[in-house]
């Protein structure tokens, strides 16, 4: 039943990640304006993330997961009938504060659960996530208006939220034991540093790619809203789904640093193909192909963040996870502004770059020693 609650919190935050840029198209904005309304989603996800971590260890999981998961509710009521600017703003830094408390409290949980199968474990769960972005993205394209669709997804969360509610959940261990002071000496860990790095680009790359690829195909590959939707949901969401099913197969013998290099060399070369393609076939291919490269990366990395980090595992989850949506508050609105002097293709080059980036990162935690001493 544990794992039950936590797949289907992560089903609701999958469903809820992919409604920006499945409805980022149909709402009056300006380019810059649709820059601003991603970096209100980011922010919300980074101002929840750190302190998601430090209540899991402090209270346990459930608080933090009914806390997110009623956000989400909330935040999907709200998106159904906010359609301009300030209302959009809002409502989509309620969804974030709500996704980034789900995402922790998930995570933390489930890695509570499986700690010797602790990679595998974890790229099971987040293959809920990437089948939340192919639901989406395909109801929005051709089954659901957009009123319909937050509809829908907040029943999801209600659902997810009894669930969790009925569930006897560990309590904490407050093996952490940690104050607010004590924070500092976290954020100073030179392997903490390099993993928080390590997300800060990978995140900025990934939902890049959820919140502009659909707008960059209408615009830019002259594709119609259901076909660049259907690429999104059938092409990236779904390389996603299966990427994760593959990872969870992975052998533990396997090191977790190596698949997450190597899916960085292969995630530098498929977002930069993508902004060079325009056929529908290549493009098809390669969006795939780039679903799959990305799909062991976020799990991966949060296993070896509990495994380097067993004392307050959740607490330097937190932490490297708002790194993550940081890269996304910083990527959002520079793309929006660079779209609007220039090109969105222009603009989607800043994806590559932060994965060559991740590449670079990953490298030097190569080199870092496996041993370290945890605050």
């Amino acid at each position: 039943m544990l794992t039950l609650a936590a797949t289907l919190a992560v089903f609701a935050y999958g469903l809820n990640s992919a409604l920006l840029g499945a409805l980022l198209p149909s709402y009056p904005l300006t380019s810059s304006q649709q820059g601003f309304v991603g970096l209100a989603n980011a922010l919300g996800l980074m101002m929840s993330s750190m302190p998601a971590g430090r209540l899991v260890d402090s209270k346990g999981k459930k608080p933090a997961l009914l806390l997110g998961l009623g956000l989400i509710f909330a935040g999907l009521s709200a998106a159904s009938h906010a359609n301009q600017y300030v209302s959009l703003l809002l409502t989509y830094l309620v969804l974030g504060l709500g996704g980034g408390i789900v995402t922790t409290g998930a995570n933390a949980l489930v890695s509570s659960i499986a700690p010797r199968r602790r990679g595998e474990a974890l790229n099971f769960l987040n293959l809920f996530f990437g089948l939340g972005g192919v639901v989406t993205t395909f109801a929005a394209s051709y089954i659901l208006t957009a009123h319909q669709l937050c509809y829908a997804i907040a029943s999801v969360a209600a659902l997810a939220f009894s669930v969790n509610a009925l569930v006897t959940m560990p309590a904490a261990s407050n093996r952490a034991n940690l104050q607010p002071t004590d924070i500092m000496r976290w954020l100073t860990q030179p392997k903490l540093i390099i993993f928080s790095l390590l997300l800060f680009f990978y995140v900025a790359c990934e939902v890049g790619v959820w919140n502009w690829l659909k707008t960059y195909l209408m615009i830019s590959a002259r594709f119609s809203p259901s076909s660049a939707g259907g690429l999104v949901s059938y092409g990236f969401a779904l390389g996603i789904l299966l990427g994760r099913l593959a990872a969870s197969r992975i052998p533990p013998r396997v090191p977790g640093i190596s698949i997450i290099l190597t899916a960085g060399v292969l995630i530098s070369i498929t977002t930069f193909a993508i902004l060079q393609l325009n056929s529908t076939l290549a493009l098809s291919i390669t969006v795939f192909a780039t679903g799959l490269a990305m799909a062991p990366v976020f799990p991966t990395t949060l296993a070896l963040i509990a495994d380097a980090f067993p004392r307050g595992a959740a607490t330097a989850m937190g932490i490297a996870i708002t790194s993550g949506w940081l890269g996304l508050a910083v990527s959002s609105p520079f793309i929006g502004h660079i779209a609007a002097v220039t090109s969105l293709r222009q603009a989607l080059l800043l994806l590559p770059a932060c994965s060559a980036a991740m590449v670079l990162v990953t490298a030097v935690l190569l080199l870092t020693p496996r041993t370290i001493t945890t605050p």
